[in-house]
């Protein structure tokens, strides 16, 4: 297996602010099992991943590009690359972790939330409930959960891996089918898929 840090600050992976960026940002589509991925991302960072189909795939690109204050532009900068990489490696079973410059563009309670779930190890899932309590937030259940719904870094933010307390999966943005697809990839237990409505979100 690629040994490598999480993707979150307090890992010995790369996160910057959600300032501007200093370079003008380029995307490009990366070939996955699972359809190709939309990969954003400036000469020093990457800020978007999303599945090209994916529900919440305009909405995000639409938010980092008014956040950011610029326009997507066509091209391949190092970190994309770096990302193609370590993803294939991934999706054939020899990576756990990723070791990639991140630029997480939310809230603080969004970035919470997105550090939290970088702790969740490749295997293994998380309540949104539980994920609450770990940032101290333990009445924001569904706060977290729309946080992680809004998660523009799918697969390096594992939000695959957050699931009702029931053990049954929820909605995805990718779509739920994908989150299956992937925890049974890294071989955790889950239960069966359903939409949001109706589950035990603690």
């Amino acid at each position: 297996m690629a040994g490598s840090a999480s993707c979150t600050s307090n890992g010995n992976g790369t996160v910057e602010s959600s300032a501007r960026p200093s370079y003008s940002p380029s995307s490009v589509a990366i070939a996955t099992p699972l359809g190709p991925l939309l990969a954003g991302a400036t000469e020093r960072t990457l800020y978007l991943l999303a599945f090209a189909d994916g529900q919440q795939h305009e909405t995000q690109l639409a938010r980092l590009q008014a956040r950011l204050g610029c326009c997507f532009l066509t091209g391949r900068p190092a970190p994309t690359a770096a990302a193609e990489r370590q993803l294939g490696e991934y999706f054939s079973g020899q990576r756990q972790r990723f070791d990639l410059p991140l630029q997480l563009a939310g809230t603080p309670f969004q970035q919470a939330v997105w550090h939290a779930l970088g702790q969740v190890p490749y295997g293994e899932t998380v309540s949104y409930g539980k994920l609450a309590r770990r940032i101290g937030r333990p009445k924001a259940t569904r706060a977290v959960a729309r946080a992680n719904r809004d998660n523009c870094l799918p697969i390096l933010i594992p939000c695959h891996r957050a699931i009702g307390a029931d053990g049954r999966l929820t909605g995805y943005s990718g779509g739920v089918w994908r989150k299956q697809w992937l925890l049974a990839l890294e071989g955790a237990a889950v239960g069966p898929s359903f939409g949001p409505d109706g589950l035990d979100w603690a």
